[in-house]
């Protein structure tokens, strides 16, 4: 029974690792789906949710953001988290866990979108009027 050089086995050990670690780098590059597919694989309400709240998670990601940087430019410690409550502690210092209040945020997105509706309804009362006093001729006058 020959013995192989211990080099010899730890390039095996090595070359077998390399395979497994390739082989799931590979793996998941080709199975898990792009944000896309897997968007367009929800349900017709999921989707819609997932639409509608997009704007929200965008706002709440950028509040969370502000809280991050604020935090880290305080001279505070690091368990303490702000404004953010902290899911570990029991007593929460009357801290509200939303970034952003959902209720004010569709209120406010619903009154924007009122506004723009009556802007555009004006414009265009404007420009029936302009056009009415533009082709308001008498169509008695011969001259």
């Amino acid at each position: 029974m020959s013995q192989k050089p211990l080099w010899y086995r730890w390039a095996r050990v090595y070359f077998a690792g390399g395979c497994l670690v390739g082989l799931g780098v590979v793996l998941y590059k080709t199975i898990r789906p792009t944000d896309e597919e897997m968007i367009a694989s929800f349900s017709p309400e999921v989707r819609a949710n997932y639409e509608n709240n997009r704007e929200l998670r965008r706002l709440e990601q950028q509040r969370l953001m502000e809280i991050a940087k604020q935090t880290s430019s305080s001279d505070d410690p690091i368990w303490k988290t702000g404004p953010i409550g902290s899911p570990l502690e029991k007593q929460q210092r009357n801290l509200s866990m939303q970034l952003i209040d959902k209720e004010l945020f569709n209120r406010t997105k619903q009154e924007e979108l009122q506004k723009s509706e009556i802007e555009h309804v004006n414009k265009e009362a404007k420009e029936a009027e302009e056009l009415m006093k533009k082709n308001k001729k008498s169509w008695w006058k011969v001259f």
